[in-house]
C-alpha cells in the first residue's frame, strides 16, 4: 500500500481530503471495490498535447490499480466555455466544432489509456435531459457570494469587467457531472480546484458520498515558463510526427527535464532519483533526455519510430549534419555588430529579444556548435554562422552591413 500511495501522490499538487481518501483507498483494496475515477476534458481544440497527458497518466495509474476510469468528454460544457483563468467571457463553440474535436480526443486518448478498461462518456447524455426546473434547482445550491470567492471571478468583478450569468453555471454543471457519475475521485489541473470542489459540494447536496479531489500541476511548455498551450506555440502534440516530438523534447532545458520525467514518464520514482544522482556525479543530462524522448515517442508512435527518431536526431545534431534545404538568410547588422538575442529574433528563431536572452541564460543557444553564455555578445558583418536554439530550431545566416 505504501508503494501504491507513493505512485498515486507522484506529481500531485494536492489531495482533498488526503487522510480520508487514503483510508478509502485502503478499504477498497481490502474489499476488492473498484472506485470510479473521473476526469473531464472540454473538446475546445482538435488535438491533445503532452500537457493533457499529465491527467491521462494519472488515470492510467488508477486503471492499472484496477479502478474504473471514466474519460468524460464535455461536449455540453464545451459549448458553454470554461471561464477558468479568463478575463473575458469566452465565445461558445458550436455543436459541429465540439463534435469534431470530441472525435479526435476519443481517438487519441488510447495512446495512454487502456481501451478495454476505459469508459468514455459525453456529459450531454445527462445534461441535455435536465429540465428548466432541474437547472433552477442546481443554481439554487450555490450563492453569488460563494461564486465570487473564485479567484478569476473575483478579479473580474473588482476590475468592473463583465461576467455573464452562464459563466456562473459552468462550475455547477461540471460539479453535476460528478453527481451523474457517482464519482469517487475527480482529477483536474490546479486551475480547476474550485470546480472540482463544487463536485464534492453537489454530491453532498444530492445525498452522495463526496468525491476525493486530486489536483495535478499544469505542465510548463517548451519555454519552461508558461503552461503548455497551442496558442503560445510551446506545445508538443501527441499526434505530431516522431521526429518533431523527439526534437522538441530534446530542446527543453535541463531543469525542465526533471519536471517532464516526474509528470510524463512511467519510470518509477526511485529510478528517476537515480538519474538525478547520475547527473550530480557528472553524467551528461543529454543522455537522460534521450531516455525521456525515447520513452514518450515510443508511447505515441511505437518503439521502431522512436529508435528512428533518435538516430535521425543524433545524425542531424550530434554529428553536425545540417539539412540540405536549409536556406542561407541575409541579415543586415550595424557596423558595431548585432547582439545575439537580436540576431535570434531577426533569424526568426525567437519572438523577442527577451526570449532570446532567457534562452541564452538557459544554455539553449549555440553558434557554430559552441554554446553561448554571454547575452551581450555581438556578431559583426562579413561572416556566416550556423545558429541553433535548443535542438529543434536552426538557421544559417550571412551577416552584412546595410
Amino acid at each position: 500500500m505504501q508503494d501504491i500511495w507513493a505512485e498515486i501522490c507522484r506529481g500531485c499538487d494536492e489531495i482533498i481530503p488526503e487522510d480520508a481518501f487514503r483510508s478509502r483507498l485502503e478499504q477498497a483494496g481490502r474489499d476488492g471495490e473498484r472506485l470510479v475515477i473521473k476526469a473531464g476534458f472540454d473538446p475546445t481544440a482538435p488535438d491533445l498535447h503532452l500537457g493533457h497527458t499529465v491527467l491521462l497518466n494519472k488515470m492510467r495509474t488508477f486503471q492499472d490499480l484496477g479502478h474504473d476510469v471514466v474519460f468524460l468528454i464535455g461536449d455540453f460544457t464545451g459549448r458553454i466555455g470554461d471561464p477558468t483563468g479568463k478575463n473575458v467571457t469566452r465565445k461558445p463553440l458550436d455543436e459541429t466544432q465540439v463534435a469534431e474535436n470530441a472525435a479526435t480526443y476519443e481517438a487519441q486518448i488510447y495512446k495512454v489509456l487502456d481501451r478495454a478498461r476505459t469508459r468514455v462518456v459525453l456529459n450531454s447524455d445527462w445534461l441535455n435531459k435536465l429540465s428548466s426546473a432541474d437547472m433552477i434547482k442546481l443554481a439554487s445550491t450555490h450563492t453569488v457570494a460563494r461564486m465570487l470567492e473564485r479567484d478569476d471571478f473575483n478579479k473580474r468583478y473588482k476590475a468592473n469587467e463583465s461576467i455573464a450569468i452562464h459563466e456562473f453555471l459552468y462550475p455547477l454543471i461540471q460539479g453535476y457531472d460528478s453527481v451523474a457519475l457517482k464519482a469517487d475521485v475527480e482529477l483536474g489541473g490546479t486551475d480547476q480546484k474550485f470546480n472540482l470542489l463544487m463536485g464534492r459540494h453537489l454530491q453532498q447536496v444530492y445525498g452522495q458520498k463526496p468525491q476525493a479531489v486530486l489536483t495535478m500541476p499544469l505542465l510548463e511548455g517548451l519555454d519552461g515558463v508558461n503552461k503548455m498551450s497551442k496558442s503560445l506555440d510551446n506545445y508538443i502534440g501527441i499526434d505530431e510526427s516522431p521526429s518533431d516530438q523527439y526534437g522538441k523534447l530534446m530542446s527543453i532545458s535541463d531543469d525542465l527535464m526533471w519536471r517532464y520525467f516526474e509528470l510524463l514518464s512511467f519510470e518509477p520514482v526511485a529510478v528517476i532519483e537515480g538519474y538525478r544522482r547520475e547527473v550530480e556525479q557528472g553524467a551528461n543530462p543529454r543522455d537522460l533526455k534521450y531516455r525521456l524522448a525515447g520513452e514518450l515517442v515510443a508511447r505515441f508512435h511505437g518503439d521502431v519510430a522512436a529508435r528512428r527518431a533518435h538516430e535521425a536526431f543524433v545524425e542531424r545534431f550530434s554529428h553536425g549534419v545540417v539539412p540540405e534545404d536549409l536556406e542561407l538568410q541575409s541579415i543586415v547588422v550595424p557596423e558595431a555588430g548585432l547582439q545575439v538575442a537580436a540576431l535570434l529574433r531577426e533569424a526568426g528563431l525567437t519572438q523577442s529579444n527577451g526570449e532570446g536572452i532567457r534562452l541564452i541564460k538557459q544554455g539553449a543557444v549555440r553558434i557554430d556548435g559552441d554554446r553561448v553564455s554571454d547575452a551581450g555578445l555581438e556578431l559583426v558583418a562579413g561572416n556566416e554562422h550556423l545558429i541553433q536554439v535548443g535542438k529543434r530550431r536552426i538557421a544559417r545566416v550571412a551577416l552584412a552591413t546595410g
